[in-house]
């Protein structure tokens, strides 16, 4: 996946970026969501030549070769709109001056590992009990803050925290990056396929720099150029971060009120709903009709409850009315989710549903919560991009309309697979997996 709006970009690394761009599963809104940076635990892939590049021209290696000649240039070249975003020519030479590409930066780009992991595979290694303790801890010693976080943003302290502790492992460095930001945004801005995008992290990088809300040895992250605890793209930062300690100062790295309230200011204006639930785990009747599965079908609580999908615990669902889509991340087979606005919310965040899941499961398992009920199924591996594409490509030789056979199975190729799964006589739950390109190559 290579969608990037709203501050965050889908290239960043670790496991958050591993499940939006590695997997290809992805929601319907990632052209809307700001994918986050790293996480600690899971380097990001080793580079493999053979994809470099990825046939765009600007990857090529004698494009690369010329990039990086004129990348002097290209800094330069920016000046212009640096100085219309507010940035002093002060502050350009002095961080520009001796900046030098980190062409290591390309190999990370195009590279993906042969096969992902199935869903339930990322969530079970996500959500531990070693973070949900960790977790605890962060909640009882910053208390006094999220409860003023919570008061000012409505925000669930529990999905800040939760975010925190997927992201980078509460802060653990190896989990924020050690790259330094300005330089990983200029090689970017200059170098590679993803110039337009990155210009502007570039910018806001200058930006930060200006307003000295981060120290410059202070702001170092992913390879990608997310930084902090909680993953800020420099964008992102400018829309989202706010000074909650009132030193004149955002410090998404250095100051844990800052940290908090920004992660919550996020999420607030992301649209999360303060007091309600990102889902429920449901139990599905016998008979049921898979092809309800779809994120355009929004019914009611008591709809839903009135079609027999109920809470496995058999509590009641406390706001009949709220509206939801019923979600299969892991098939039939899977555990079944009705989601909420919030979990869209978090998809805002990384719109990979493997880390909105682990989001959501995290915050729950923080505040007293249990397992899922349902066991993810046990699969092998998951597909490769190349099988992801047979899958689409097989789809629109059926005459689907799914779009670009780019091997993300978004809501088109979902929709699409279900109807094949109809007409093929099997169970229509949407789900690509193995089994289903095997059927598919019959």
């Amino acid at each position: 996946m290579a969608s990037t709006t709203r501050g965050r970009t889908t290239l960043g690394s670790g496991v958050a970026v591993a499940l939006a761009l590695i997997a290809g599963l992805v929601t319907p809104a990632a052209g809307q969501a700001q994918t986050t940076g790293s996480i600690f635990g899971f380097p990001p892939p080793a580079p493999q030549a053979a994809q470099a590049g990825a046939g765009h021209p600007l990857m090529t290696p004698q494009a690369l070769a010329q990039a990086e000649a004129n990348f002097p240039q290209c800094i330069a070249n920016l000046w212009p709109l640096a100085q219309s975003k507010g940035v002093s020519r002060r502050t350009f030479e002095r961080y520009t001056a001796s900046l030098q590409p980190q062409m290591k930066i390309m190999e990370f780009m195009d590279s993906q590992p042969e096969f992902s992991k199935p869903i339930g595979a990322y969530v079970n290694m996500l959500v531990t009990e070693w973070r949900v303790k960790k977790g605890r801890e962060i909640l009882e010693r910053y208390k006094a803050v999220f409860d003023r976080v919570e008061k000012a943003y409505g925000v669930d302290r529990y999905a800040v925290t939760a975010i925190w502790g997927i992201e980078s492992t509460y802060g653990d460095p190896k989990g924020i990056g050690s790259r330094n930001v300005l330089e990983s945004t200029a090689t970017l801005a200059c170098i590679g396929r993803r110039q337009d995008y990155f210009r502007d992290e570039f910018i806001a990088t200058l930006q930060i720099l200006e307003k000295d809300d981060v120290p410059y040895d202070h702001l170092t992250g992913s390879w990608a150029g997310a930084f902090g605890p909680t993953q800020f793209m420099p964008t992102s930062f400018q829309r989202f971060a706010v000074d909650f300690d009132g030193d004149g100062k955002r410090n998404v790295v250095d100051s844990i009120p800052d940290i908090i309230a920004s992660t919550a200011n996020n999420l607030k204006l992301d649209g999360w709903e303060f007091g309600k639930a990102w889902g429920y785990e449901v139990a599905l009747p016998q008979g049921f009709d898979y092809r309800l599965a779809n994120r355009s079908n929004k019914k009611t609580l008591a709809e839903w409850n009135a079609l027999g999908v109920r809470r496995p615990s058999g509590v009641a669902y406390p706001r009949p009315g709220d509206t939801a889509y019923l979600l299969l991340p892991g098939g039939a087979s899977g555990p079944a989710f009705l989601m909420m606005k919030n979990f869209d919310a978090i998809l805002k965040y990384n719109p990979a549903d493997a880390y909105a899941l682990a989001i959501g499961h995290l915050a729950d398992r923080l505040r007293g919560g249990g397992a899922f009920a349902q066991a993810w199924p046990k699969e092998e591996r998951g597909l490769s991009k190349a099988e992801r594409q047979e899958i689409q490509s097989r789809l629109t030789q059926m005459g689907y309309d799914i779009g670009n056979v780019d091997g993300i199975l978004g809501q088109k190729s979902r929709v699409a697979i279900q109807d094949y799964q109809v007409r093929a006589g099997l169970l229509p739950d949407g789900y690509p997996d193995v089994a289903l390109l095997q059927q598919m190559r019959r």
